[in-house]
């Protein structure tokens, strides 16, 4: 299609003329739209999931780091800590009077 022989694209391609003459009559009629669409579909997916794997990965490495703070933290020397509800809530002295 670019002005090149048949002859000289299956030399440097290693496959016969009459096969690029079908490809190119499938060209010709169309048939190829729906395999490039889904080649660049594919090409998107492939582009997000390693998105979200370079991602997954960030959060991997901060809860690690994460971890390791928690447990180097100091502990509470009064009463349980909890995730949900926190420490313990110590009166202050304008409650007490």
């Amino acid at each position: 299609m670019a002005g090149e022989t048949l002859h000289g694209l299956a030399k440097r391609h290693d496959v016969s003329r009459n096969l690029i003459r079908i490809w190119v009559q499938k060209y010709e009629q169309g048939e190829f739209d729906d395999d490039a669409q889904a080649a660049d579909l594919i090409q998107e997916y492939e582009a997000r999931i390693a998105a979200l794997e370079r991602r997954v990965g960030k959060q991997a490495l901060e809860l690690e780091f994460l971890k390791g703070a928690l447990k180097s933290a100091p502990r509470p020397k009064n009463g349980t800590t909890s995730v949900i509800t926190g420490p313990a809530a110590s009166p202050s002295r304008k409650d007490a009077g």
